[in-house]
């Protein structure tokens, strides 16, 4: 699927195995014509005598990608990865960065770099995780909770450049039902006794079922959204934790990308993300896409 309007793309490339996927899933992908990529790459001041290095390295992959056919730019910059990332993007007003999960400096254990974490959590667009190896985008999961953010991220996956045959699933996940608490206060001190009330079965029963409804209801009307757009979508509806029950799904299924919505700009830093796409970003073995909704002031 080729996107219809042209994309300007932010592409991290520090010359790692995961960058390196990067630059192979834009070499696959169909963009519109006058498309604009940078491939930025950021060094420290003891990196200095590599310079030369990393020069031909921005070379090299500017080749490859012009040799597609795109507006190829690169940029080399002293300074702290993330933070130039996130200057150009705010400059620059990308459609998409995207970046290696993890860098040359990574620690093992570590799933996500530091700065493809500090990136995701404070761009102001959308962020593509890719992971090595790169197998393309064949098998698709975008997750929703009927949130604005999970309708932006919908509408910006119908313009997103996924291969024609493409499998796509979306899924909701129905939260865990729980049992009603009763608390009772205790008149001598802060402490309260905490009575689990258990639900009567026809009760329970009840909830599930109204819950389910909704979900299906959730999954039919984002179903036709992307419809609208010519991207068929199969439902999957599951309960449980969210976090787990994508995750457990995307590595059953051997998903290739996951496509999520995050919450826009607040004015708390530490809430830029919401929980569930934190965790997928850093417990995915597949590429994530986080889709930011818009800010304050922004369409």
């Amino acid at each position: 699927m080729t996107p219809k309007q042209r994309l300007n793309i932010l592409l991290a490339d520090d010359g790692s195995q995961h960058a390196q996927a990067a630059v192979e899933w834009l070499q696959n992908i169909s963009l519109p014509s006058q498309s604009q990529i940078l491939v930025f790459h950021a060094f420290h001041s003891g990196q200095i005598e590599f310079v030369p290095d990393f020069e031909r390295s921005l070379e090299r992959t500017k080749k490859q990608l012009s040799n597609r056919g795109y507006c190829v730019e690169s940029e080399l910059q002293l300074g702290h990865a993330a933070e130039k990332i996130l200057e150009i993007a705010a400059a620059r007003t990308p459609d998409l960065i995207v970046l290696g999960a993890k860098g040359l400096r990574s620690t093992v254990s570590i799933l996500l770099g530091g700065v493809a974490q500090h990136v995701v959590e404070y761009a102001c667009c959308p962020v593509l995780i890719v992971r090595a190896p790169y197998h393309g985008f064949g098998k698709v999961l975008f997750v929703t909770d009927g949130s604005p953010a999970s309708q932006n991220a919908a509408c910006y996956l119908t313009n997103f450049p996924l291969p024609p045959d493409a499998h796509v699933s979306m899924m909701h996940v129905l939260p865990p039902l729980q049992t009603p608490v009763m608390m009772e206060p205790y008149y001598g001190g802060a402490w309260q006794t905490v009575y689990a009330v258990p639900r009567a079965p026809q009760e329970e029963e009840a909830a599930r079922e109204r819950e389910t409804k909704l979900g299906e209801a959730l999954l039919t009307r984002t179903r036709r959204l992307l419809e609208r757009y010519g991207l068929d979508a199969a439902p999957v509806l599951t309960r449980g934790d969210a976090a787990t029950e994508i995750l457990n799904y995307a590595r059953e299924h051997q998903i290739d990308l996951i496509v999520a919505g995050s919450r826009g700009l607040s004015q708390f830093k530490s809430l830029l993300m919401g929980s569930v796409s934190r965790k997928l970003v850093h417990y995915s073995n597949c590429s994530v896409l986080i889709v930011k909704a818009p800010g304050p002031g922004k369409e």
